[in-house]
């Protein structure tokens, strides 16, 4: 690494080849998009958005969680409408970085924080670690663009399945059944993300970028598009009074 910058709760680590690596480590609240967390995060993807050097970004978490999605105080001001809705910001900064972006989800991947790692050009999932569409569990529809980003991963029956069951499944009941780049040991998850970006980062940088608009071009429309009816469902769901009860009785269990 020829460079690191760390906050406590992501850090950025720069190698010469153009390769950066970005870590959620926020470890007390499971890397969960707190409003500090979001913050952190809009930050370390605005700075590389705009560093040309960068030829691919490694998106990770810890061993143990990669993200949980909202945090409960999250949700709770959400549906009091005492907090605007800023994470699908996070999906769409994902989408724009100019340059291949890989998800290395060694650890467990929930709710929007499972769509976090499907915004990247190529994800990694771990044969141990689980992941899944949980939003439903807390009486609301999915947000955060996952309603389409996910049948990039999968097909829309799987799809559909893991937004209306709410269920999570281990990376290895996944195998054979979606079309991640590779569901490996935990132990070699980063280790295959580190391989696939330095054999990018070998390339020029303006080629790999206009074949990521090439290649993101269709995802990122659909994600505007499917942006528009998220909202719109949240505003059918998302607010009324029982959600909160549901919301305040499942949290824990479904986390």
């Amino acid at each position: 690494m020829s460079d690191s910058k760390q906050n406590k709760l992501v850090t950025l680590s720069y190698q010469k080849s153009g390769v950066v690596t970005m870590q959620m480590i926020d470890k007390e609240n499971k890397n969960g998009l707190t409003p500090e967390f979001v913050d952190a995060l809009m930050h370390c993807l605005n700075e590389v958005k705009l560093n040309e050097e960068i030829k691919v970004l490694v998106m990770t978490g810890t061993s143990d969680i990669f993200c949980s999605g909202a945090d409960l105080n999250t949700l709770v001001r959400l549906t009091k409408k005492e907090l605007k809705p800023v994470d699908i910001v996070l999906s769409k900064m994902i989408l724009d970085i100019p340059v291949p972006v890989i998800a290395a989800m060694e650890g467990h991947a929930i709710g929007g924080g499972f769509a976090l790692g499907l915004c990247a050009d190529m994800a990694i999932l771990a044969e141990e670690s689980r992941y899944g569409c949980s939003f439903m569990n807390m009486g609301f529809t999915p947000g955060m663009g996952i309603t389409k980003l996910m049948e990039h991963y999968m097909t829309p029956a799987i799809s559909q399945e893991m937004q209306y069951t709410g269920n999570f499944y281990q990376g290895k009941n996944l195998i054979g059944k979606t079309n991640f780049n590779y569901i490996l040991p935990k132990a070699e998850v980063l280790e295959k993300a580190n391989a696939l970006a330095d054999a990018m980062a070998e390339k020029p940088r303006q080629a790999l970028s206009v074949l990521k608009r090439y290649h993101s071009m269709q995802r990122r429309q659909k994600f505007e598009e499917t942006f528009t009816l998220e909202t719109m469902m949240h505003e059918l769901t998302f607010n009324q009074e029982e959600i909160l009860k549901i919301i305040e009785q499942n949290y824990v269990r479904y986390k």
